[in-house]
This record gives C-alpha cells, sequence and structure tokens, in this order.
C-alpha cells in the first residue's frame, strides 16, 4: 500500500495514548487522514503533528470528554457530517474493578457512558453515511473480561454489551461492503490499569501484550475480514466453539410452558 493512496478518513476515540495512539500511527503508515478524539488536548496536538510528519497525513484532533453529553454530541456533529470517514475505531474506554455495593455511582456512571453510550452514539452517527457509500468499517475494542466477572461487574457488564452490541451490528450490515469487527484485548501494557486504579505490574508478565502488537494483530484480522478478533487466542477453535454453544444454547430457552422442572 503506498502512502499516497489516501483511504479515507479514520476516527479514533482515545486517542492520546496507549492502543488508540498505535492506531493512529499504523492506521496514518496505512494511507488514512485521521481526526483523533480523547480528553487531552496537549497529547492529542502533539501526536498530531509527529504523525503529520511521519506520514504526511491530514490530522485534525477534537478534544473532547466522552462521558460528556454535549462532548459525545460535538463529535457526533462532527463526524456524522464528514463524508469522508471511512473508518471508526470506538477504543476510548474506562476501567476499573469496582464491585457494586462499594463502587462510587457517578464514576461508575462515567465508565457506563464511555464504554457503551458514547459507543453507542458514534456509531449511530457514522453507520447511515458508510452504509450509503457502501463502504468502509466500525472497529469495536471490548475486551477478554466481557466473559469474566472476576474483574468487576461494571466493567465486565460494559465490555459484554460492546460485544453483543457490535454482534448485532454485523447482522444489520450483512451483505453489504460495511464490515464490522469487535477486538477482544486481554491484559495489555498500557496507563489504562492506572487510570483504572491497577498495576500491570501486579499481573503475570507472561500474559500482559504490548500495545503494538495487540493492535497489530487486530488490523490482520481486519484485514481478513474477522468478525471477533482476539490477539492472544492462539487456537481459533476455542472461539468457534464457544460462539456455537452459545448459540445452541440460546435455540434451548423457549418453550410454551415453564419447564417441568418449575412445577409446584
Amino acid at each position: 500500500m503506498s502512502k499516497n493512496e489516501n483511504k479515507g478518513t479514520a476516527v479514533i476515540t482515545g486517542a492520546s495514548s496507549g492502543i488508540g495512539a498505535v492506531y493512529a500511527d499504523r492506521l496514518a503508515g496505512q494511507g488514512y487522514d485521521l481526526v483523533l478524539v480523547a480528553r487531552r488536548a496537549d497529547r492529542l496536538e502533539e501526536l498530531a503533528e509527529k504523525l503529520r510528519y511521519a506520514y504526511r497525513s491530514k490530522v485534525s484532533v477534537i478534544s473532547a470528554d466522552l462521558a460528556d453529553d454535549e462532548d459525545v454530541r460535538r463529535v457526533e456533529r462532527a463526524v456524522s457530517t464528514d463524508d469522508s470517514v471511512t473508518l471508526l475505531v470506538n477504543n476510548a474506554g474506562l476501567g476499573g474493578a469496582q464491585v457494586v455495593a462499594t463502587a462510587d455511582a457517578d464514576a461508575a456512571e462515567r465508565m457506563i457512558k464511555v464504554n457503551v453510550v458514547a459507543l453507542t452514539r458514534l456509531t449511530r452517527a457514522v453507520l447511515p453515511g458508510l452504509l450509503a457509500r457502501n463502504r468502509g468499517a466500525i472497529v469495536n475494542i471490548a475486551s477478554v473480561l466481557a466473559f469474566d466477572t472476576s474483574f468487576g461487574g461494571i466493567y465486565s457488564g460494559t465490555k459484554a454489551y460492546v460485544v453483543n452490541f457490535t454482534e448485532a451490528l454485523q447482522r444489520e450490515v450483512a451483505g453489504t461492503h460495511v464490515q464490522v469487527q469487535v477486538v477482544l484485548p486481554g491484559a495489555t501494557r498500557t496507563d489504562f490499569w492506572e487510570s483504572a486504579g491497577s498495576d500491570i505490574n501486579a499481573v503475570p508478565q507472561e500474559i500482559v501484550m504490548a500495545a503494538d502488537d495487540l493492535v497489530d494483530a487486530a488490523l490482520v484480522g481486519l484485514a481478513r475480514g474477522e468478525a471477533v478478533t482476539v490477539p492472544g487466542l492462539a487456537d481459533p477453535a476455542k472461539l468457534d466453539t464457544f460462539l456455537g454453544a452459545r448459540q445452541a444454547f440460546f435455540g434451548s430457552l423457549h418453550a410454551d410452558k415453564p419447564a417441568a422442572r418449575y412445577a409446584a
């Protein structure tokens, strides 16, 4: 791919550091112009200048707090009216291992707003344009903890939403040239852990992946047309088995009367 071949504009949330910053670098290198979204304007501008110099890409920034309703709507307006947008990477997220009984209610609400509400609204903002142009992709960053509640039910609950939402979206766009991918990172070395009040160094290092490796794998999965990409999963048959078992289980949940075991 020539750097001079423009592939449209990629919108990346949570772009100022970590996974989002790596996506910005890789996508600029692939020929995308960029719209970078994050709270920290200084970091965004620093990254944008670096990418403009390295790749001669057009890079614009939107400083926004995606837990703030008006900021989300401001980003929505910008991306929904930009006909050059061909890719949305919903990467922004808040984490934490809070349990419900002792969680700060305002912090929990912020997490839900960023991880669920903003992701949903921004997807809704760009999808009609992608469908009208019949091209492009949406990438939603979830987590392997979508399938495990041991880290805290609030966070894992938001990521389970991302998985289900994305799978439904994949069915919605079936038959078009719009691609939808959900990425499930495991433990990844970024400042996300510090922001969530956790210590990445306390995690067994043999299961901690570098952000560069994670994004490179996710982009390979996108290029291959994967609907669900789990960079740490060595045996993809396990994912197929899990998804198949889940679908079979769902099929057994319907009946015209309660099961006999519920008889009085």
